[in-house]
């Protein structure tokens, strides 16, 4: 140390230009991993929350409060469509989330708890914290909504992607700030090496006033100071062919395609591509958001009915995006209802219609009906 102590004491030039703070990791852009982690979660949460819970009791729709607390607001400070968007976040990014039921049967989201796990007994849960509000009580198992995302290693995957990722999108970004930057150099006639504070402040002030002119003004004029020479060293060529701008956006979509995958959205979806558009759907519902409303639908049904009120008829059902259009499947309704295969609410439940009274019957055309009976295939006149 000794060696480059007395340097710097010899010459201020190469001491003060040295007195930088070291710029970070180009791969410290957290902001990265954000977007697509934001991207891709909100994409599922604003799917889900369109969804509508359905209180059944024995095939007949129910509107009461629990429908009410469902669909309509969950709580007093939010609505369910909030609510939900919520509990789907914190599930995936979280990979769990915890909903309580309080005194006056309002749902709330946890934002912090603990877990205490028993082998035969309820789990329990303890510093169960709400906003600003901690509960003193304990929560069992039996008594809240406690869903898992059963994706640990999603957090994981993405760290190791934004390893890489981040790293690229980091240099190429200050690659792209450099490019076109104003670069100049002063010179000192007299005396470089011995300059006093009173000096080197003066040097400072004038070459902040040059940043300043360039940085704010189209077109700058710099005075000329005595003893002071400004050269600029500014490169304009090849800004025709410059694509910076957009190998930054394709790296950025590079990463949310991935972290789509990891998740289960088809990336095109995301993107707003239109090409193949229903089969993209298709494999969205599938594989992301179906398996998503049957783990829903289970926990609600085993915390709010017991096993012998499931049984007898008594559930929650989960309708959202995933129903199928009436009109566009009109042709598969007129078969499913004239060839006998179902009843006709057992067809609008497919569909996410409500049942009606009168409607759980059989239908079947004419031409449906078996080649051996005696009275098949007359004309209407029965002649």
């Amino acid at each position: 140390m000794g060696i480059f102590a007395d340097a710097f004491k010899r010459n201020l030039e190469i001491r003060d230009a040295l007195d930088l703070d070291i710029i970070g990791d180009p791969s410290q852009r957290a902001y990265l991993k954000r977007i697509a982690l934001d991207t891709c979660i909100n994409f599922i949460a604003r799917t889900f929350s369109q969804s509508e819970f359905w209180v059944q009791d024995n095939k007949k729709s129910l509107k009461n409060t629990l429908y009410y607390k469902l669909n309509v607001r969950p709580n007093t400070d939010s609505n369910a469509t909030n609510f939900w968007n919520k509990v789907i976040y914190k599930l995936i990014y979280d990979n769990e989330v915890l909903i309580i039921k309080t005194d006056s049967d309002d749902l709330m989201i946890a934002d912090d708890f603990s877990r205490k796990e028993y082998a035969v007994y309820d789990d329990i849960f303890e510093d169960v914290i709400v906003k600003d509000y901690k509960f003193e009580r304990q929560f069992k198992m039996s008594e809240v909504l406690y869903l898992e995302y059963n994706n640990e290693k999603l957090q994981r995957y993405v760290n190791d992607l934004f390893g890489d990722y981040g790293e690229l999108f980091g240099r190429m970004m200050d690659t792209q700030l450099r490019k076109n930057q104003i670069r100049g150099m002063v010179g000192i006639k007299t005396g470089g090496g011995q300059l006093d504070d009173k000096s080197m402040t003066r040097l400072q002030k004038y070459i902040n006033r040059i940043y300043t002119q360039f940085k704010d003004n189209g077109v700058a004029i710099v005075p000329k100071v005595d003893g002071f020479d400004y050269e600029e060293l500014s490169n304009n060529n090849n800004v025709g062919t410059d694509n910076g701008a957009d190998n930054l956006t394709k790296v950025k979509r590079l990463f949310i395609d991935d972290v789509a995958k990891i998740i289960g959205i088809p990336p095109a979806l995301i993107h707003g591509d239109m090409a193949d558009l229903e089969k993209l759907m298709d494999a969205y519902l599938d594989f992301c958001i179906n398996p998503l409303i049957k783990m829903i639908e289970n926990e609600l049904n085993s915390k709010f009915y017991s096993p012998d009120e499931y049984l007898k008829g008594k559930k929650i059902k989960v309708i959202g995006i995933n129903k199928q259009d009436p009109i566009k499947n009109s042709a598969a309704i007129d078969k499913l209802i004239s060839s006998n295969f179902a009843e006709v609410n057992e067809v609008r439940e497919m569909f996410g219609l409500e049942r009606r009274d009168g409607l759980d019957i059989f239908l079947r055309t004419k031409n449906y009906q078996e080649s051996n009976e005696t009275e098949a295939l007359k004309g209407g006149d029965n002649k």
